[in-house]
C-alpha cells in the first residue's frame, strides 16, 4: 500500500484544490466543432467535385438532461466558447482531484482513528452485530 502524505500536507492541498474552485470562470460543457454544408443549388461553387460547401458553421454539442443537443455558436464567439469550454473540463480535474485528496484525507483520519485505540470506530463495530443487519432479517409472513 502506498504511503499517504501526512494531513497538514492533506489539507494545504485540499484548501488549494478549493480556491482553485473559487477562481473559475464561466463554464460550459460540450465540444465545439465547425461544420460545412452544401446549398443544393448546381451552379454554387461547394457544388463543385472536391469543394468542401459553405462554413464553418460551429456547433456546440452537449448533453442535457441526457439528450444530445446541438447550438450554432457565431463565429466571433467561438475564441469566447472555447475558452468556457476549457474552464468546464478544468473543473472537472479540480472536482477529481479534490474526490482523490479527500478520499486520502479521510483514510489517513481514519487511520489514525485506529492506531489510537478504536475510537468511534472500534464502538461502532461492536454496535453492528449479525443478528442487527438489516440484509439478514426476514419478512414476517403472516399471510395476508
Amino acid at each position: 500500500m502506498p504511503t499517504l502524505p501526512d494531513l497538514p500536507t492533506l489539507e494545504a492541498q485540499r484548501r488549494a484544490l478549493l480556491r482553485q474552485l473559487t477562481e473559475l470562470g464561466d463554464l460550459r460543457p460540450g465540444s465545439l466543432t465547425p461544420s460545412y454544408r452544401k446549398c443544393g443549388r448546381s451552379t454554387c461553387q461547394c457544388a463543385r467535385p472536391g469543394a468542401r460547401g459553405h462554413g464553418p458553421q460551429w456547433l456546440l454539442t452537449a448533453k442535457v438532461n441526457g439528450k444530445t443537443r446541438t447550438r450554432t455558436i457565431p463565429a466571433a464567439a467561438v475564441d469566447t466558447t472555447r475558452a468556457q469550454i476549457a474552464e468546464c473540463q478544468r473543473l472537472r480535474r479540480l472536482t477529481a482531484a479534490l474526490i482523490a485528496v479527500s478520499e486520502d484525507l479521510c483514510h489517513t483520519r481514519l487511520r489514525a482513528e485506529t492506531a489510537r485505540g478504536g475510537g468511534a470506530v472500534a464502538a461502532e463495530k461492536k454496535r453492528v452485530g449479525r443478528r442487527n443487519s438489516p440484509r439478514l432479517r426476514r419478512p414476517n409472513s403472516t399471510g395476508s
